[in-house]
């Protein structure tokens, strides 16, 4: 029995409501599980969130609620805006549910008791926004200088601090990371991001990372089971779900059929958690190189100019705004969103986000090329073929056929290669080249000179060759965007599963199948509603 496919989000923190940079993880996360799920392999994606911590107990206090019920409540928001984008996760976790807490302090038990742990006191500086500690020696000479320095990871001020906790060695683990990084150029992806952490490699870690805090200063987590007065490290509390959700320790049966993760989808602001921290504590959990995450893939940032999008510096783009926006006159105001996340810069780099952009993608990809398309070959096959699809054209009458039809046909290929390598805007724009192509087909052999001319065959072997190339471009949209892909499977008439395979094929349709009631996949307006689209002058 092969593995499961095994592919995991962060555990978004909820000390906010959920923003772009939140979004376009979990799309990306559910694209690639979408697109392996057609391939028709077992797939497990997990997401959830994170809910402990001093941040969480900060922004609980300040809006008169209780840590948990505010928890709650922004939980609701995650969910919501992940059943309106169309995520089809397979388990949601949160870190306040019993299952996990009774697993992660049977896990810091393990840890106690093999005498992986030590305890001692730290005295340094301390970032409450990212709840790290930071040595002297880590911030430099020059971070030191002129009253409080900064935080390396998100420039704001530290606190000083002292406090007694349990500390995992980490600088003695480094040797054995550092050769795993090198042996692994996978681990960590793109390249770009691999990088840097082997660069960080060649500079000693810190000895310890601690991995609990003072109950009297974090009294918001879960209680270390030997050590009463100390709360999990709520980095270290969220980085165990992805062996606690899959079964670890309980469940060793589980667990060996999920993990390793296959891949880890983070953003690059928590690169150095995720492929330092995580791998030296899954070692010290006595897990071999064979049972480290496959990969960790550390996707860049939206910006707003040349600056960093993030709640710290207000200027974040709320995605059900923008959905709630595009959902005037728009069926598929979702699918057209993750369209544009996925699109519009190649997975891994930074990218900048403007209503601009997103109504320039959305009217040239969506509206003019792959909504026109549709929408002109249903009405050609209703008024020529009677809403059936017609046949395929006499052998040696579609010469002209051959090109689109070639290209259809090596375009399962291509998006395969693209998505294996997690290339989304690759993939799409091997699809919307293809969908190009046929346009200009269309204009090329122009149907309605056949109806005229009464070249009936001719015709009908033209619209049979639209059929199927919407039909093989539906199966390759369908983990981009699914709400879409359903409505083009109906517009055809078509049933059942899609999968890769039938994409790789011609002749999926039936001649004389009926097609369905083809509305616009992409209005450019609707009565009584602003057009996202707008008309040019």
């Amino acid at each position: 029995m092969p593995k499961t496919i095994y592919l995991t989000t962060p555990l978004y923190y909820v000390n906010a409501a959920p923003h772009i940079g939140h979004s376009y993880t979990e799309v990306a996360a559910d694209c690639l599980a979408r697109y392996r799920r057609l391939k028709g392999e077992p797939v497990f994606l997990l997401t959830g969130t994170d809910e402990h911590g001093q941040k969480i107990a900060q922004a609980a206090e300040a809006a008169g609620e209780a840590p948990q019920a505010f928890a709650d409540r922004v939980v609701s928001q995650f969910l919501g805006l992940w059943k309106t984008l169309h995520i089809a996760y397979d388990d949601f976790i949160r870190t306040t549910e019993a299952r996990h807490i009774q697993a992660v302090q049977a896990i810091l038990a393990k840890l106690h008791a093999e005498g992986s742990l030590t305890r001692a006191a730290y005295q340094g500086w301390y970032c409450t926004p990212d709840e790290t500690f930071w040595t002297e020696a880590e911030l430099g000479a020059d971070a030191l200088r002129g009253g409080r320095p900064i935080c390396p990871a998100c420039r704001r001020p530290l606190e000083p601090a002292k406090e007694e906790g349990w500390y995992l060695k980490l600088r003695a683990a480094q040797p054995w990371l550092k050769a795993f990084v090198k042996d692994h150029p996978d681990f960590v992806r793109p390249q770009s991001r691999h990088n840097e952490m082997s660069s960080l490699l060649e500079q000693p870690l810190p000895e310890y990372l601690c991995i609990t805090r003072p109950k009297s200063r974090v009294s918001w987590g879960i209680e270390v089971p030997f050590s009463p007065d100390h709360v999990v490290y709520v980095w270290v509390d969220a980085l165990l779900n992805y062996i606690t959700v899959p079964g670890y320790p309980g469940d060793p049966g589980r667990f060996a059929n999920l993990w390793p993760a296959d891949v880890h989808f983070i953003g690059k602001d928590i690169l150095r958690h995720h492929a330092v921290y995580w791998p030296i504590l899954l070692h010290a959990l006595g897990m071999s190189d064979e049972q480290m995450p496959r990969t960790i893939f550390a996707h860049g940032w939206w910006k707003i100019g040349e600056q960093k999008m993030s709640k710290s510096l207000g200027n974040i783009v709320d995605p059900s705004v923008v959905v709630g926006q595009l959902l005037k006159g728009q069926p598929h105001a979702a699918d057209a969103y993750r369209y544009f996340l996925l699109r519009e810069i190649p997975f891994g780099q930074d990218g900048t986000f403007s209503e601009e952009a997103l109504m320039k993608r959305l009217e040239s990809d969506l509206a003019n090329d792959l909504g026109n398309l549709v929408n002109r070959a249903c009405s050609m096959i209703e008024r020529y073929s009677e809403g059936r699809i017609p046949p395929e054209a006499p052998v040696g009458c579609a010469v002209d056929d051959e090109p689109l039809r070639q290209a259809a046909l090596g375009l399962a290929g291509a998006v395969e290669q693209a998505m294996d390598q997690v290339e989304f805007s690759t993939a799409l724009e091997a699809v919307m080249r293809v969908v190009t192509q046929a346009n200009q087909y269309v204009e090329a052999v122009a149907p309605w000179k056949l109806a005229k001319a009464q070249e009936t065959a001719r015709l009908h072997g033209v619209l049979h060759v639209l059929a199927e190339v919407i039909r093989i471009v539906a199966i390759l949209l369908s983990p981009f965007m699914p709400s879409v892909a359903d409505a083009m499977w109906r517009q055809l008439g078509c049933r059942g599963e899609r999968r890769l395979a039938d994409a790789a094929r011609w002749g999926g349709l039936a001649p004389g199948q009926a097609i369905g009631p083809h509305p616009v996949l992409f209005p450019r307006e609707s009565p009584g509603t602003t057009s996202i689209f707008p008309r040019s002058s």
